[in-house]
């Protein structure tokens, strides 16, 4: 029987890091237990060729809540974020769209494709601004559970409401039409240029099986327009030597406070006693006990898989098989000889220092999705494509460069074969669909890995491999996520928690779900409920 801890985290990823940080930060004797050999969960750093590190999964940073870098001082512990500058977007015509982070010279690239677009995109900037500050709030805010009658809830929901109101009754209305809207209707009201559209619009299919035209997108793409660097909004940054590097930072201020982490240690099953978490099993058998236990991994893993069904009521256990996952994306990572060369910009660059986004059109887009609707990979996908070793020469040999490569679609059920048969063949759309816009890109790879949906849930615990943990859809936001009446991060077993993005705000490498799950567990302790 191994020692008593206070808190037990499943899952080394970066919200479970950061709950056990904030936990141990409070004094608790933290354990956090990993299943592999490496913590990071999906924002991991590995040098799968060698002198290449990839960052294999998540890719860029930018959602990472300022107040979890600035409470657990995360830059003196090694984080350090360099801004992606620009969003270049070649067209099928030989044109090109770039915008990048100095706003005229934006403004100037886009009145090279229409005037009307330029000015329209001043206001349309200011509108989603104004927009991400009003919902910004919200992700640092534990849902109010608006089937409970209890006072709290009511003042919360009330207190909500005055929220929104007090922005004015147009920026409530923008704010609906966002929330319902798919993110090519949402664009169409605003500019003309197709490419314009189309790039922007793809921010609101990432990680979703639905398409730009798909009601609800417009919210993701809200979602993604909220992340911030130094309080700029719509910033995206690389973390230098990878995303492994943001883990590796929230670890080692965990570790500074005390708390333990164990890697290669998969927890099999929760013990529970008269409804109450007492600690874990590992699978070599070994039991840990503990007064609390919070769980980074997403619900379904959680409640399908490491909670015995005995323990559950059949009702909330069928709710919880009925979260939609739906994982719809792939991921593939290159070692290059040398940088590819765009037939409509060729040659070295600053375009090729920021995000590259094969996104043409909209009608592109939704052709992508009708592939996935019908059960297959895209035969010409999006690709949002970035090459960090142009701004953090750390990351691969001299000369050389790493290229990263997130695909839509890839839905995790194929109607024809399996992903492991199927794996090279996805891999070749996306170099045949790269290789279109960039005639020399064939030739300059040394290396890829190539990961599927399967692969995502097979070696990184992503049920179906969805990346959000569930995903992120109307009927999963805020009180609803997980599963309405259980969005404050308790279950309904006693001292059990979730901390992952199955919870609000969700997905991304943000940190808030872990934050705020520890926050709660903290509240419960102090009123002595644990």
């Amino acid at each position: 029987m191994s020692k008593n801890y206070d808190a037990i985290v499943i899952g080394g990823g970066h919200n479970g890091l950061t709950a056990a940080a904030y936990l141990a930060r409070a004094g608790k004797k933290v354990l956090v237990l990993e299943r592999r050999h490496l913590v990071g969960g999906a924002a991991v750093t590995e040098e799968i060729f060698p002198g290449f590190k990839y960052s294999v999964c998540s890719y860029v940073v930018s959602l990472l809540r300022p107040e979890i870098i600035r409470e657990l001082d995360l830059a003196s512990h090694g984080l350090s974020i360099i801004p992606l500058d620009s969003t270049f977007t070649p067209t099928v015509d030989g044109n090109y769209l770039v915008r990048w982070g100095d706003h005229a010279k934006t403004r100037r690239e886009i009145a090279r494709h229409s005037l009307v677009d330029a000015e329209a995109y001043e206001q349309f900037g200011h509108l989603m601004v104004q927009m991400a500050r009003a919902v910004k709030p919200l992700l640092a805010m534990v849902p109010p559970n608006p089937t409970s009658l209890h006072p709290r809830d009511l003042l919360k929901l009330l207190s909500l409401s005055r929220y929104f109101l007090k922005r004015g009754p147009k920026l409530v209305y923008d704010m609906v039409k966002l929330m319902t809207m798919s993110s090519a209707d949402f664009l169409d009201g605003w500019f003309e240029t197709e490419v314009l559209k189309a790039t922007m619009s793809a921010s609101g299919i990432i990680g979703t099986l639905l398409g730009p035209r798909s009601p609800g997108t417009a919210y993701v793409m809200l979602h993604h327009y909220m992340g911030e660097i130094d309080a700029s909004y719509r910033s995206w940054g690389w973390a230098r030597g990878g995303m492994g590097s943001v883990s590796q930072s929230i670890a080692a201020a965990a570790q500074e406070h005390g708390a333990e982490i164990r890697t290669e240690a998969a927890v099999a099953r929760v013990l529970v006693k008269n409804g109450r978490a007492t600690g874990v099993v590992l699978e070599n058998g070994e039991e840990i006990q503990s007064q609390v236990v919070s769980s980074a991994v997403d619900p379904k893993r959680t409640f399908l898989k490491l909670v015995e069904p005995i323990h559950l009521d059949p009702q909330f256990v069928k709710q919880v098989s009925q979260i939609k996952m739906r994982g719809s994306s792939g991921k593939v990572n290159l070692a290059l000889d040398a940088l590819p060369n765009f037939a409509s910009l060729p040659g070295d660059g600053p375009h090729l220092r920021g995000a590259i986004s094969i996104s043409p059109t909209i009608d592109y887009l939704e052709r992508a999705y009708d592939d996935a609707k019908h059960g297959s990979f895209s035969r010409r996908p999006y690709l949002d494509i970035v090459i960090p070793s142009t701004l953090d020469p750390s990351i691969a040999p001299p000369g050389k460069h790493v290229m990263s490569i997130f695909v839509q679609y890839a839905p995790y059920h194929l109607k024809e074969g399996s992903w492991p048969d199927r794996r090279e063949e996805f891999g070749d759309t996306v170099i045949d669909t790269l290789s279109q816009y960039a005639p020399n890109f064939k030739n300059i790879i040394l290396h890829r890995q190539v990961l599927t949906p399967w692969d995502l849930e097979q070696e990184y615990g992503l049920t179906e491999g969805n990346i959000f943990h569930g995903e992120l859809s109307l009927d999963q936001l805020f009180f609803m996520r997980p599963l309405p009446g259980w969005a404050q991060y308790r279950t309904p077993i006693k001292n059990l928690y979730l901390c992952g993005a199955g919870t609000h705000p969700g997905g991304g490498v943000m940190g808030a779900s872990g934050r705020l799950a520890a926050l709660e567990i903290l509240k419960d302790w102090k009123k002595g409920r644990i």
